[in-house]
């Protein structure tokens, strides 16, 4: 078996990644590169593959930098199935129909040809196969996958791969426990092979009280200077966490009742799909569902659909709070918002999502006091402030916790099949956070650990 690492090694975005074995090629995701301009010029770059050979795609969950080349595989000769749980697959969808959009617009601005259209999106749709947690699923002859809740988003999954009588783990984005909504990654113990993500393989993160406690403060903080709070979001999970914990809060009397708007067009279609899908939840959100509460709604919301309504925000006095996407301040409604309020100190700039490198979020909360948005330079007067505790990433310490679990050697000798951890794939992280994992896991774990790189093979 080889595994060649097409994308989200030494970087955490463009995650793709080829396995062969028995004579067949398999996809474990297709994903963008988000960030800096090298970084998205990949994209426009052919395959390091032929798609045309490739057997199947599987994929981890919904985010772009995991499903985004879907529609340019497509376009290059792929002609097999896509497999993924329900709700990646409803949320592909909306996702890569509104990255049309956006992409049209970055291209006609740029003068270039789109990376990819509706007709595109189209196809990749018609080749998805619907596979749920715990069911082992046949792709080709003595080559199989099954699904594991990794806790990220609602429907990401670890991918538990078997072929050549291997067993590789690849954890996909692995989630931070205890979250609002969702339950807790699983735990696995056998593989031969495992590549973990270490997007915060160098850090660990405030606990949820913590969390919960920081945000109210800030939400205070902001609004008693008659302020307005911007938080930048992302539409999937990270705006669903927020509803739910800005929920909590105004229900219990915790923060002052302000109009709270949402201002994303694709959040609020993708929190429609959340809403669907209840079984996913955790226990905790599944009884306060039972009990009554509308755990995505309450006094107070308010939702921008178009954009006549995102501009009549500006209309409303302060003291406000707008929740808009993208969550790294790359485009959509919160760049909008940022030129009218980072200028003025009464205001604050909460940063709940993770910022990648190149990113203009990544340069806000690095403390510049100036910044280009839309051709015009801003100057940041505003409060800049950071939650981690909002992440969907594992941090280091659960990272370890989880690789910890797999057998590093097996002793049951009548067993059908043993598998005993051999190496450790860091990936799907920057330099230095993957570094830093790898060395633990070395030192502290006792296992061989590996940072591949874009386009290495790993023959095992």
């Amino acid at each position: 078996m080889k595994i060649h690492f097409c994308g989200g090694a030494g970087v955490v975005t463009g995650v793709n990644y080829l396995i062969e074995t028995n004579g067949n090629k398999i996809l474990v995701d297709c994903g963008l590169f988000q960030g800096n301009k090298e970084l998205e010029h990949k994209n426009s770059e052919q395959f390091a593959f032929d798609p045309k050979e490739i057997k199947a795609v599987i994929i981890s969950h919904s985010h772009l930098d995991h499903v985004g080349r879907l529609p340019q595989l497509v376009r290059s000769g792929f002609e097999g199935k896509i497999f993924a749980t329900p709700p990646t697959i409803e949320f592909t969808k909306l996702i890569l129909e509104d990255s049309v959009r956006v992409l049209e617009e970055k291209a006609q601005k740029a003068g270039v040809v789109p990376l990819f259209s509706g007709a595109e999106v189209d196809e990749v749709m018609r080749r998805f196969v619907a596979v749920d947690y715990y069911k082992r699923t046949e792709i080709a002859e003595d080559i199989y996958f099954t699904f594991y809740d990794a806790g990220h988003i609602l429907g990401s999954a670890i991918i538990d791969f078997e072929g050549g009588k291997k067993k590789v783990i690849f954890s996909g984005d692995l989630g931070n426990p205890p979250a609002p909504l969702l339950r807790p990654p699983d735990f696995l113990e056998e593989a031969d092979y495992v590549l973990v993500e270490s997007t915060y393989g160098d850090k660990n993160h405030e606990s949820p009280q913590d969390c919960k406690t920081k945000i109210e403060k800030a939400i205070e903080d902001t609004l008693a200077r008659g302020g307005v709070m911007l938080i930048p979001s992302f539409a999937m999970e990270r705006t669903q966490q927020l509803l739910y914990h800005l929920n909590d809060l105004v229900e219990h009397h915790r923060i002052p009742r302000v109009p709270i708007y949402i201002d994303s067009p694709l959040a609020l279609r993708i929190t429609e799909v959340y809403k669907k899908y209840p079984q996913y939840f955790n226990k905790e959100t599944t009884f306060e569902i039972d009990s009554g509460d509308d755990i995505f709604n309450f006094p107070g919301l308010r939702f921008a659909y178009s954009s006549k309504e995102s501009k009549a925000i500006n209309e409303v006095p302060p003291p406000k709070i707008i929740i808009a996407g993208s969550g790294m301040s790359q485009g959509g409604r919160i760049v909008h918002h940022e030129i009218r309020y980072l200028p003025d100190s009464k205001n604050t700039l909460l940063f709940v999502t993770y910022q990648a490198e190149g990113t203009l979020g990544r340069e806000i909360y690095r403390g510049a006091t100036e910044v280009e948005i839309l051709d015009q330079l801003i100057t940041i007067k505003a409060h800049v402030e950071k939650i981690t505790g909002y992440s969907a990433h594992a941090d280091q310490q659960f990272l370890m916790n989880w690789l910890g679990y797999f057998k590093k050697s097996c002793y049951a000798e009548s067993l059908t099949a043993c598998h005993a951890l051999k190496k450790i794939f860091v990936v799907q992280g920057e330099p230095e956070a993957a570094t830093t994992l790898k060395g633990l896991i070395c030192d502290e774990l006792g296992i061989n650990a590996e940072t591949p790189g874009i386009d290495e093979i790993a023959d095992i």
